[in-house]
């Protein structure tokens, strides 16, 4: 393991970008969501929802596939295993005009990106621990959540003057990239000695294992509450923007906006975890997402939308409680499972998604006239990730390092 105070930009900056392959596949894609379904010939729009939520689906299973086997064979090899699916789950979604297909193939590029995404996480492990570690998850998080930022302005850009093709062919350029700096730069971090002998009962001993641990279970489980309820946003707020407040011009710039409420959270943390302790400064942003939501509930009860700028603030506060939580609550989880990095990201990483997808789906439903239902689903999740933090009843100074 290297020295936990020893940070470096490199290895920062090349597991953020790992991460953003993911972030870019997702984002860049939501202006046009419209003209996919347009193509597809889908009729309802809110299936259009399925583009993304999908994509979750594949990033929840493909992690137990890539992150056990990494536990033996090492990091980098599965990584570009998981980059060859998303090339071809890319094409299938390039080249179809059926729209079950379309979703097999964004499956499939889920699948493929949830290597580079566990593994990005399993690496850290692999280099760091305690609040340290939360330190270098929060900087990740940060440079990642730039993607995001970008993405559906760059997204709206090759629609203007290109076709909705051409996003996936950025993104596979993107990928092949960032391949290329991650084969040429980065050493592998997990080394022979410390693999676990490949066997059939790998995943299921590494499952047992990762199951001992309460902490793990209980913040995974945590992170699927607040993974799921922002999903829902995620797979809405072209919907929201565009049709329910008519703003589709704007849309790029206005989730810019709120990405960056989450990128400065995300900043703020990396300076304030390892004064404070992950756990301290989750539980705190746990409050606060389940307080601003149901601010918002009792305000706005009826249904009746309330002004763009209103919303925004809304928005603005709940993603930057996000923001305290994401790379936390990961840590958190990952912090006893040090000698199964690979398995721990991964059931970590697959329990938090496939959660996820159900909550998006279920309550994405709902957002068809009105924003409630979202906030309602903010709300509901928020108080249960509360709950967890309470029933531990744990001291923040006596989580280990």
């Amino acid at each position: 393991m290297n020295n936990p105070q020893s940070f470096k930009f490199e290895f920062v900056a090349l597991m953020a970008s790992l991460m953003s392959i993911v972030a870019l596949s997702i984002d860049a894609l939501l202006p046009a969501l419209p003209e996919i379904g347009k193509h597809l010939n889908i009729i309802n729009s809110t299936d259009n929802q399925l583009l993304i939520t999908m994509i979750f689906l594949g990033l929840g299973f493909g992690q137990l596939i890539f992150g056990p086997l990494s536990d033996s064979f090492g990091r980098k090899p599965l990584v570009y295993w998981g980059f060859i699916v998303f090339i071809i789950g890319s094409m299938i979604c390039i080249t179809t005009k059926n729209f079950n297909m379309m979703i097999l193939g964004r499956v499939l590029q889920g699948i493929g990106l949830s290597s580079p995404r566990s593994l990005a996480l399993s690496m850290i492990r692999d280099s760091y621990s305690g609040d340290y570690m939360a330190k270098i998850v929060s900087i990740v998080v940060m440079f990642f959540i730039l993607v995001p930022v970008i993405a559906p302005s760059l997204g709206q850009f090759l629609m203007t003057f290109f076709n909705w093709q051409s996003i996936f062919y950025v993104n596979l350029i993107f990928g092949i990239v960032i391949m290329l700096w991650f084969w040429q730069r980065q050493p592998e971090t997990l080394p022979k000695p410390k693999r676990i002998k490949f066997s059939s009962h790998l995943f299921i001993d590494g499952t047992r294992e990762f199951f001992k641990h309460k902490e793990a279970v209980a913040f995974t489980l945590v992170s699927g509450f607040i993974t799921g309820s922002f999903m829902v946003y995620l797979s809405t707020a072209q919907q929201i923007f565009q049709e329910q407040y008519h703003l589709a011009e704007m849309f790029p710039y206005i989730f810019a906006s709120l990405a960056i409420s989450v990128g400065l959270a995300t900043f703020m943390n990396s300076r304030l975890v390892t004064k404070f302790g992950m756990w301290r400064i989750a539980y705190m942003a746990s409050i606060a997402y389940a307080l601003i939501s149901i601010i918002y509930c009792v305000l706005y009860w009826s249904g009746t939308n309330p002004s763009i700028y209103i919303l925004l603030t809304f928005f603005a506060l709940q993603f930057f409680a996000v923001g305290f939580l994401f790379g936390n609550l990961r840590a958190i989880a990952m912090q006893p499972l040090g000698h199964i990095a690979g398995i721990g990201a991964a059931i970590n990483g697959f329990i938090s998604t496939v959660m996820a997808v159900p909550i998006a789906n279920y309550i994405g439903g709902f957002v068809i006239d009105s924003v409630l239902p979202l906030f309602i689903g903010f709300s509901f999740f928020g108080i249960l990730s509360v709950l967890v933090f309470l029933i531990l009843k744990r001291k923040p100074q006596l989580v280990p390092n």
